[in-house]
């Protein structure tokens, strides 16, 4: 089951006509657009829209998978090519990782292994291009979801918020927490959907109190980054939260118990247990 998914209530929200919904695997992940269309009249140039952000998509994975021995990433982290070689968008998602690293006391990091590995935010990060690149084209009601991080446009339709179900880590098939969003991210790092994944990057060890984190804000870039920085942070991570400014957490520890930041009820609910 995905980190998070937009449950069935919410499609029923839908305007007319029926949605534009595109469904691609790439940069290791699936990722989904869920466009509303106010008229008929706008599915062409939206489908060219999204047309566009999946090859975009594909472009930032040629260059930033670690997969794969060609890439820009893999070639930089060699030291075949020069930073200045590489396409911009290097230089910028390395720049990002470089702050979120400072805001959260090195409990992000661009490495993984000595290796050079800015995977913990590129995906948010491309996700987030690709929402932009679909508002650039017009469209006011969009949902992009790569794997469980999304960002938000509009709502499902005027006045109405996206619902977003966020994975249990430990009950299959169970919800943890639903989301509220109209404009905004979700992004969620935990045990779900690819298991044990992120290290401490202070003891080099699988960072393994929390089974999940999520992270809502303003923008998916930081979301992303900042549920994988408090993933690694492990029992820090509320009241590391809880100083960031614009964003709010939950999370479920190992134990199965949550706890989530001062403000997170207003975007976000927890079922009853």
């Amino acid at each position: 089951m995905p980190d998070a998914v937009i449950p069935t209530a919410a499609m029923s929200a839908a305007v007319t006509p029926r949605p534009l919904v595109h469904v691609e695997h790439v940069m290791g992940t699936v990722v989904s657009f869920d466009v509303r269309l106010a008229e008929e009249s706008e599915r062409a140039p939206m489908r060219a829209a999204v047309a566009d952000a999946v090859s975009w998509l594909h472009r930032v994975d040629d260059v930033f998978s670690t997969y794969r021995h060609d890439s820009q990433v893999s070639r930089l982290d060699r030291g075949e090519l020069r930073l200045a070689d590489c396409d911009g968008d290097v230089a910028e998602v390395l720049e990002l990782c470089a702050q979120v690293g400072r805001e959260s006391g090195g409990y992000f990091s661009a490495t993984f292994g000595g290796k050079l590995d800015p995977t913990g935010l590129v995906k948010g990060w491309a996700v987030q291009r690709a929402s932009e690149r679909l508002s650039s084209a017009g469209s006011a009601h969009h949902i992009v979801n790569g794997g469980g991080d999304i960002q938000a446009v509009g709502g499902s339709a005027p006045g109405v918020p996206w619902q977003i179900g966020i994975a249990h880590p430990l009950e299959r098939g169970a919800l943890a927490s639903v989301v509220q969003l109209t404009d905004g991210a979700v992004a969620t790092s935990g045990t779900a959907e690819r298991g044990t994944h992120v290290l401490d990057p202070f003891t080099g060890q699988p960072a393994v109190a929390l089974a999940s984190v999520t992270v809502v804000g303003r923008d998916l870039i930081r979301s992303d980054a900042y549920a994988t920085a408090a993933i690694a942070m492990g029992d820090g991570a509320r009241g590391w939260l809880e100083s960031c400014a614009g964003y709010e957490g939950f999370a479920v520890a190992a134990d199965g118990l949550g706890w989530w930041t001062s403000r997170y009820s207003r975007v976000g609910s927890v079922p009853a247990t």
